[in-house]
């Protein structure tokens, strides 16, 4: 059988902030665009009413098993971020026993990841003992399952017009030569306030345009506690944007000098748009991410200027004063280059995972 024959079964469940969805839609539309049969199985699927509007018709969208009724899965069923497979999923795997299971893990630059690539892990209990999953790590690495990166990204990259994106967005202040554009995509990071003052007073005008949902609330909240009015002050104009779709938010970060991120999907996005960028990564209670961002920190070869404010961005550091430079460094620019440049040359993620169960549907073939 050809690999554009399979049926793939992406499972999702949606925690908070819907990137886990965003990651999972990525690939499912990734796969389609391949000829492959996407089918996304969620628990919510709200969010791609404004997330996807336009590919839905590529990819199936079904709802969360609930029941315990036959089901049939395809040729691979993809258990995204350990989100625990329905009982009826587990079942219909035990009874096609040619399926492959995987477990599409988190993205970190941890060395953990390179070791736990592609590993087997017998499943010892629940309808599908007996069967096997296998750990699929995303990664910044050669020994990693890569990035998601569609075919045809460069080309659309090279035809956006970052003009025609400001000036629909600038009005009604005019042009200048001499402006800076910041996207801004967070959560509620204690240093915003200082952010944007600096922003303020900076010699350059600034625009900021902020996401929708949280960052928009806690920029809101930064400025009535500043005495600003929304749109900002100063040197800073603040621009809130609309829920965007995956298209949509590519084209902000092509459009920007720099992007403040947040979670994992943003972050590659950012990546491949090449500019400099600050992520905020998902806070977790045992503080866990901290570890997480310094091994970022080190796969990349950050500049330590960068770091230190990716340290306060994330109040991984007791300080919360961000040493704000008035215009970007220029190993900024060019390590966001660097990186991007040195991500591209690694084979992208689901090119890499059609190869890695093309291998295991041959060794089907051989038992």
């Amino acid at each position: 059988m050809k690999p554009t024959e399979w049926t793939w079964d992406i499972f999702c469940r949606v925690i908070d902030n819907h990137g886990d969805l965003g990651v999972c839609w990525r690939l499912c539309t990734d796969l389609a665009a391949r000829g492959h049969h996407a089918r996304l199985w969620v628990d919510d699927a709200s969010a791609l009413a404004w997330m996807a509007p336009l590919d839905t018709a590529r990819v199936e969208v079904l709802p969360w098993v609930t029941s315990v009724q036959a089901t049939e899965v395809g040729h691979v069923v993809v258990e995204a971020f350990g989100c625990s497979l329905p009982q009826a999923i587990e079942h219909a795997i035990a009874n096609q026993p040619r399926t492959v299971w995987l477990n599409l893990e988190y993205l970190s630059a941890e060395s953990y990841v390179r070791h736990s690539h592609g590993l087997p892990s017998p499943v010892m209990q629940g309808p599908a003992r007996g069967a096997t999953k296998w750990f699929y790590y995303p990664g910044f690495t050669a020994d990693t399952g890569g990035l998601l990166r569609e075919l045809d990204l460069d080309i659309r990259k090279q035809k956006f017009d970052v003009s025609e994106w400001r000036d629909a967005r600038r009005a009604p202040h005019p042009a200048q030569t001499n402006e800076r554009w910041i996207s801004l995509f967070c959560y509620e990071p204690h240093s915003l306030p200082a952010l944007l003052n600096a922003l303020s007073h900076a010699p350059l005008p600034t625009y900021l345009c902020v996401t929708a949902g949280r960052a928009q609330a806690a920029v809101a909240r930064a400025c009535d506690a500043l005495g600003w009015p929304s749109q900002g002050a100063a040197q800073l104009h603040i621009i809130p944007l609309p829920h965007m779709s995956q298209s949509e938010f590519d084209h902000m970060l092509w459009a920007c000098d720099l992007n403040f991120v947040r979670g994992e999907d943003s972050l590659v996005r950012a990546l491949w748009a090449g500019k400099p960028l600050v992520w905020q990564i998902y806070p977790q209670d045992d503080l866990a991410h901290h570890e997480k961002l310094h091994a970022f920190y080190q796969t990349t070869g950050m500049p330590s200027d960068l770091s230190q404010i990716h340290q306060v961005w994330n109040s991984v550091s007791a300080v919360t004063a961000l040493n704000w430079p008035d215009t970007l460094p220029h190993d900024w620019l060019t390590w966001s280059q660097g990186c991007h440049d040195q991500l591209r040359k690694q084979t992208d993620l689901c090119t890499q995972l059609i190869d890695w169960v093309s291998q295991c549907q041959s060794d089907f073939e051989t038992r």
